[in-house]
């Protein structure tokens, strides 16, 4: 198979084998919903203008929900025993990243595209810009890439729950900023643009976390 067969191969495996357990989708969904609500009855109570702190409640709600996602990124095969397998199949290592990494992009932009409808309504804020799905992709790109790298990290120690969100968020920081600094212009005034250097920044992380991230996966798989 070519390089592209591999990831493609790589991230249908993981995408199937969810749709018959349903493991890690619905937790992501369930946790995230009740993030939401949770904000929404603090906001009413103490925040008097709700369009201020959306943008960093939408962000806590995906990374957090995020990495209940990426914990079970390598579980699966850990718990099974067919870790080793998978590592000795013919498939390059950064293949296996990067197919690894479009799984994770894809259960966490599901529960996106759920929360955003919910927390529309819940906010009485529309939150269906197509810009924000933009920001949202692109901010879920980078933190499902350097996540999906820390989970392979992470496996291999007694506390990989603990060791993940440990290692995740000090690297992730300059994306989850971004991106709540893109959502918030998108919010006040319905235009991306408005963000000045935010927009470049995010799209400068994803590329370099992605690219470092398929180049030392093979060391950190060892590891």
């Amino acid at each position: 198979m070519n390089f592209f067969n591999q990831i493609i191969t790589v991230a249908t495996k993981d995408i199937k084998t969810e749709l018959r357990t349903r493991e890690t989708l619905s937790g992501m969904l369930v946790f995230a919903l009740l993030v939401v609500l949770i904000f929404n009855f603090a906001f009413d109570l103490r925040v008097d203008n709700v369009r201020s702190v959306v943008p960093g409640a939408l962000w806590v709600t995906f990374t957090f929900a995020g990495v209940l996602g990426l914990n079970r990124s390598f579980a699966s095969e850990r718990d099974q025993g067919s870790l080793e397998g998978l590592l000795l199949a013919p498939v390059d290592r950064s293949a296996l990243y990067l197919g690894k990494t479009s799984a994770n992009i894809v259960f966490m932009l599901i529960t996106e595209v759920i929360v955003l409808p919910v927390s529309t309504v819940l906010f009485n804020l529309n939150l269906l810009h197509p810009q924000l799905f933009v920001v949202a992709l692109l901010g879920t790109i980078g933190f499902a890439g350097v996540g999906t790298l820390f989970s392979a990290i992470a496996i291999n120690t007694r506390a990989r729950d603990v060791m993940l969100p440990i290692l995740l968020f000090p690297i992730s920081i300059p994306i989850i900023i971004a991106a709540v600094k893109l959502t918030s212009a998108i919010l006040d005034t319905g235009a991306v643009t408005e963000a000045g250097t935010w927009w470049p920044l995010l799209i400068s992380f994803d590329a370099i976390f992605l690219v470092v991230s398929a180049l030392i996966f093979e060391y950190a798989v060892e590891y």
